[in-house]
C-alpha cells in the first residue's frame, strides 16, 4: 500500500505546483480537500518558516499523515524586505485580489528608480504526526517590472521577471518554473527525504 503525503494548502495555483513537483514520489498526494479538512491556520509568525511549522505541525498531528507545507514571500529590495511575510496579506483593501496585491506594491514602487530588484523566497516543511520536522529553504531573484506580463502562475508571477530568460514567472511553462522557482529549489531540496520516507511501507 502506498503512503500518503498531505499537501497542506489550499491555494490552487500552489497546489498544481507541487502535485507537479512530486510527482516521481511513490506516493498517494491527498490536499485539504481531499480529507474534508477545513481548519484554518492564522499565519501571524514572525518568519516564513514559522508560519509553515505552524501549518504544517497542525494538519499533520490532526490528520494523523505526514504533511508538506509552505510559506513563500516576495522581497523587494527598495522596500526593505517587503512584502515578505506579509505577502499574501499585503494589500489594505479587504478581500484583496492577487490583482489587488500587484497593483498596491507597484503603486509604492513607482517613485523609486528601476530596477526594482527583488526576490521570492520559500520554505518548505515536512512534518510528521510525531512531532518530527524538517525545513528547507529556495530562493529565486530576479526584478520587479511595471508592466503585467503572462497568464500562468499566480500572485505576483505576472510583474516578477527573471532577466536572464527575459521572462516573467507567468510566462513560465510549468516545466519551467519547476527549474527556477523558490518553491521548487525547497522541494527540490526536500525531495531525497521524501522519497525514502514515503517509499517505506506503511
Amino acid at each position: 500500500m502506498q503512503n500518503k503525503l498531505l499537501i497542506a494548502t489550499t491555494n490552487p495555483g500552489k497546489i498544481r505546483e507541487i502535485k507537479s513537483l512530486l510527482s516521481s514520489l511513490p506516493a498517494v498526494l491527498l490536499t485539504l480537500k481531499d480529507i474534508s479538512f477545513h481548519q484554518k491556520i492564522e499565519e501571524d509568525g514572525s518568519s516564513y518558516l514559522e508560519n509553515a511549522l505552524k501549518k504544517g505541525i497542525t494538519y499533520a498531528q490532526q490528520s494523523g499523515l505526514i504533511t508538506l507545507a509552505d510559506d513563500s514571500g516576495l522581497e523587494v529590495s527598495v522596500l526593505n524586505g517587503k512584502p515578505g511575510i506579509q505577502s499574501a496579506r499585503f494589500s489594505p483593501k479587504p478581500n484583496a485580489s492577487d490583482a489587488d496585491r500587484r497593483a498596491y506594491l507597484l503603486d509604492l514602487l513607482k517613485d523609486y528608480p528601476q530596477p526594482w530588484e527583488a526576490r521570492f523566497v520559500c520554505t518548505v516543511v515536512i512534518c510528521l504526526p510525531d512531532n518530527r520536522h524538517y525545513a528547507y529553504e529556495g530562493t529565486c531573484a530576479g526584478q520587479i517590472i511595471a508592466e503585467e506580463r503572462g497568464h500562468n502562475g499566480f500572485g505576483y508571477d505576472p510583474i516578477f521577471l527573471l532577466p536572464g530568460l527575459n521572462l516573467t514567472m507567468a510566462e513560465l511553462t510549468m516545466e519551467q518554473k519547476n527549474q527556477f522557482s523558490h518553491r521548487a529549489h525547497a522541494i527540490q531540496s526536500a525531495l531525497p527525504y521524501l522519497t525514502i520516507l514515503l517509499g517505506k511501507k506503511s
